[in-house]
């Protein structure tokens, strides 16, 4: 075994190791069970060596550097059909697996000191090292069929992440309710794949893509069509983003993993990795476009009225998905994995953040409980916050990087791969197909980049400026304030090195013309397009140096714009007054996005209720009439001949002797006559 196929399996085998240790003898044994130390290491050390191992690759690999293929062993082989447990190594997966590793990693250490006086200690770790082996599979796999199964994976343990405090039923409810929406994408991919291997006769990307001539166009068509339907359950974009918001319900860090650096970004990936396919199909493209922008806008205005910390951001988290599948819908596909790498720097100090703040809040209801006061707030509602700088300010200054970055002001990440999103899109608009559309989609683009500064300032100042609002919310809660406290080290640490990332992760994709433009000569600076020419079939960016400066200023102004409107409005931390004049001056608009379009209410209405009463009425009767009457039925023919039959059972010796020579006697007469 070379030392490629050996590095490879150890990045695969080690987080699914990690699950294994601590969930079997986690399971097993209580001893073990307490021993936290232990467990938090098994499980961080089985992330920390595959982030080594895939920094490794990273260092060895250059941008021109051919794939490198490793098959373990076959895993299908039906006839003409045969799927192999294989891993792709090219510049995107690596890329991808340094997300998922190095994040991650970040992830399971800060969770050490979040979950420490959790019972659940072991199991949560368990899940988590589940969690980062299935996602390894789904962006490493050189297929179709394992990347599906890294798919479903992080499925299963997204609901089991969500779902982890599971006896408050609102927990499991979103947990199951995340399984449900994402299984309607999933059957969409499912097809999908059924079409390409019709008319491939594989499911390995490169043949695939080698291949896609091969495939008539209307085919084509509803490939890339279903593809992108799976992606929408998976990456949380209308009409089956529903189910992100409530998975809030998780422990924070579990929405720090799932909703900002992995899970959520499957369907970007897969997009991605599948480009030179979706550009053969500029009608899918479109609709990417429309249901990304769309996705963002509608998102970005409901975070607007939202109090809980955790659902702002899991807002957030849609409206920025939304813009990277208007990326993938521009021809961006590049830019669209440049906001996956920053979103998962800045978004994942944002959960972690909040965690911490929730963390201090839940500290001060439980102090508040010891002095004999009993005082009951929700420890997420931002009402009850404020002026948390003062007692937070390693927490206090990380969240303010991350909401700089989120917001887009220069030099911090989010700028350079928003910018980049915003430029492609009005790239589009000279592209020769549904010009005028992309016109408008980058208008929507521009406003939901003012939305997504003005509520991340909104959350920003009003947990962290102004006074301390719980006394004056619950006045039991006098004197709260001394139960404030910064987060331990096991948790502020990774929130320092995220915050480092979000400064300087947007260098990694520095526009070209900002140097072009003073040197007058095409110079090749955005490290992140050197790095993914060869994988990715991004269309071309033929704006001029002018243009581009003048889309880059606008860019500035808007984000800007929409922080000094935030800082007028909320920078006292008075977050209910000035929520209370946002609603009086957009009167029913403020309402509807308060009530988050009421779209879960259309879907109960339209699907769950008109089912679960098809249930009642007809399948219940169904159930108990003819399923339950033919099981009856056979269960009284038993019965009736087992009680004529035990007539016979007369417990008579001499009875029997008499029977068993009759029934000689018949079957001579049988066999002579």
């Amino acid at each position: 075994m070379d030392s490629a196929t050996t590095l490879t399996s150890l990045i695969i085998a080690l987080p699914l190791l990690g699950f294994l240790v601590n969930g079997l003898l986690g399971l097993s044994s209580k001893s073990f069970r307490q021993r936290k130390a232990l467990i938090g290491t098994i499980a961080n050390l089985t992330v920390f060596i595959p982030f080594a191992i895939a920094v490794y690759f990273f260092i060895n690999m250059g941008q021109d550097s051919a794939p490198i293929f490793v098959e373990l062993f076959t895993w299908i082989e039906v006839g003409s059909f045969s799927v192999d447990i294989a891993y792709q190594l090219d510049q995107l997966s690596i890329l991808m697996t340094l997300v998922v590793t190095g994040v991650g990693f970040l992830i399971h250490m800060y969770s050490v000191g979040y979950m420490w006086e959790d019972e659940g200690y072991w199991k949560f770790f368990a899940y988590l090292n589940l969690f980062i082996f299935a996602m390894l599979n789904l962006v490493m796999a050189d297929n179709l069929l394992l990347l599906f199964l890294g798919w479903e994976g992080v499925g299963l343990c997204s609901y089991l992440l969500i779902g982890f405090w599971y006896t408050d039923m609102a927990n499991s409810a979103a947990g199951s309710k995340a399984f449900w929406y994402n299984r309607v994408g999933d059957f969409a991919f499912l097809v999908a794949m059924f079409l390409t291997f019709q008319h491939v006769g594989s499911l390995d990307f490169d043949i695939i893509l080698s291949s896609l001539e091969a495939i008539p166009a209307d085919d084509k068509f509803w490939i890339a069509f279903l593809m992108f339907i799976g992606a929408t359950g998976k990456s949380a974009q209308i009409p089956l983003f529903v189910w992100l918001p409530d998975a809030m319900a998780g422990p924070t860090s579990v929405s720090a993993l799932i909703h900002a650096a992995t899970m959520v970004t499957s369907g970007i990936y897969l997009i991605s990795r599948m480009s030179a396919m979706f550009v053969m199909s500029p009608e899918v493209m479109m609709i990417i476009a429309v249901i990304g922008a769309l996705t963002a806008i509608v998102a970005a205005t409901i975070a607007l009225t939202q109090n809980d910390i955790k659902r702002v951001l899991a807002y957030s988290t849609v409206s920025q998905l939304g813009y990277m599948f208007l990326a993938l819908g521009s021809g961006a596909f590049t830019a669209a994995m440049f906001h996956v790498v920053t979103h998962a720097f800045f978004k994942a100090l944002l959960f972690l953040g909040s965690g911490s703040v929730i963390h201090a809040m839940e500290h001060v209801e439980h102090g508040l409980h010891e002095e004999g006061k009993d005082v009951h707030f929700d420890p997420q509602d931002m009402r009850f916050m404020g002026g948390l700088k003062e007692y937070m300010p390693s927490t206090y200054k990380t969240f303010l990087i991350a909401t700089i970055a989120i917001a887009g002001i220069p030099p911090l990440a989010g700028f350079f791969s928003k910018d980049e999103i915003l430029a492609f899109t009005f790239n589009a608009g000279f592209a020769g197909f549904a010009e005028p559309l992309y016109m408008v989609l980058w208008g929507v683009g521009i406003v939901t980049a003012f939305l997504t500064a003005f509520y991340m300032f909104r959350l920003t100042f009003g947990t962290f400026n102004g006074e301390f609002k719980l006394p004056e919310k619950i006045s039991e809660a006098a004197g709260a304030e001394k139960h404030l406290h910064e987060s331990p080290k096991s948790m502020t640490i990774p929130l320092w090195t995220l915050g480092g990332l979000s400064v300087v992760g947007g260098f990694l994709g520095v526009p070209n013309f900002l140097l072009s433009t003073f040197t007058h000569q095409e110079e090749h600076i955005n490290l992140l397009h050197n790095w993914l020419y060869n994988v990715t079939a991004d269309y071309e960016l033929g704006l001029s140096h002018s243009v581009e400066w003048i889309l880059m200023t606008v860019s500035i102004f808007v984000a800007v714009g929409g922080v000094y409107t935030a800082y007028r409005m909320y920078g006292s931390g008075a977050t209910e007054e000035s929520d209370a004049k946002l609603a009086d001056r957009f009167g029913v608009f403020y309402e509807t996005w308060k009530e988050k379009y009421s779209l879960d209410e259309f879907y109960e209405g339209l699907v769950v209720h008109p089912i679960v009463r098809w249930s009642d009425k007809g399948l219940a009767k169904f159930d108990m009439k003819i399923v339950d009457g033919v099981v009856n039925t056979v269960g009284g023919v038993v019965r009736l001949f087992g009680s004529v039959f035990r007539y016979v059972q007369t417990g008579v010796t001499s009875s029997y002797a008499l029977a068993l020579v009759l029934g000689v006697i018949l079957v001579l007469s049988m066999l002579i006559l």
